[in-house]
């Protein structure tokens, strides 16, 4: 089992519709597929038609009292599976906050799982927290979205001394381009230079688009209504690459 998690400090910059998007490519290639969706604002939730239901909330799932193999809902597509919000998580922080070693909760709830699925996808807050640091430690990969602007990449620098300063040395971040407007000089230049000064960096670049922002309306992934789209071949041609990366083996 390996655990993707899709995260970003920034707000805004396609990390939900990213989760969606590859999970749902994973799960097309026969891989068991999991999305769990920590936003208390349940976009995952809401593009997969799944309406969030956590009976006595994050506290009561943090605390042990309820596994998280009984809260899965499956979704239309096979192998893909959803771990829905609820908007409780807006909590996690402080239920995280109670525990001994609360930055392995996350990792000790889905140890479970390892049998049943391939892929986890996390769909994470936009934000530096307890939870960030949980899903951290969880996580295999740590897919980060940049628009290529410059507070964009403030935020990566951020995110980039974080993991540094907490030695977490296992952890692989991998960046890649979201929400890219090719008609923009800003956005070229910016990431030509990227390229160069961060090989790590993901050559594919996920456009701004308006078949992404479709998916709001449709409430399912592009490849559910438009499969043959420009953005559909692009993230196609993303999980390409991250297929080359040891960590996801």
């Amino acid at each position: 089992m390996k655990i993707v998690a899709l995260y970003s400090i920034k707000g805004g910059v396609g990390k939900t519709s990213s989760a969606v998007n590859l999970a749902f490519i994973a799960a097309s290639k026969g891989y068991r597929t999991l999305v769990w969706d920590l936003d208390p604002q349940g976009a995952s939730s809401y593009y997969f038609r799944i309406k969030p239901k956590l009976k006595g909330g994050s506290k009561d799932l943090i605390a042990g009292k309820r596994e998280l193999d009984g809260l899965i809902k499956g979704t239309d597509f096979e192998n893909l599976d959803l771990l829905p919000s609820d908007f409780s998580f807006r909590n996690l922080d402080l239920v995280l906050d109670t525990k001994k070693k609360p930055t392995q909760q996350l990792k000790k709830l889905l140890k479970p799982l390892a049998e049943e699925y391939d892929f986890i996808f996390l769909d994470c807050p936009p934000n530096i927290s307890l939870l960030s640091e949980a899903v951290f430690e969880a996580s295999d990969v740590l897919l980060s979205p940049i628009i290529p602007t410059t507070l964009s990449l403030r935020t990566l620098e951020q995110l980039k001394a974080f993991i540094k300063d907490h030695n977490l040395h296992s952890l692989a971040l991998i960046p890649f381009f979201s929400m890219v407007d090719r008609r923009k000089k800003m956005h070229k230049d910016i990431m030509g230079t990227l390229i160069k000064s961060y090989p790590e960096i993901l050559k594919t670049p996920v456009p701004y688009a308006s078949d992404i922002e479709r998916m709001g309306l449709e409430r399912m992934p592009l490849g559910g209504f438009a499969n043959k789209s420009r953005s559909m071949e692009a993230y196609s041609a993303l999980w390409n690459e991250l297929m080359l990366y040891p960590d996801l083996q």
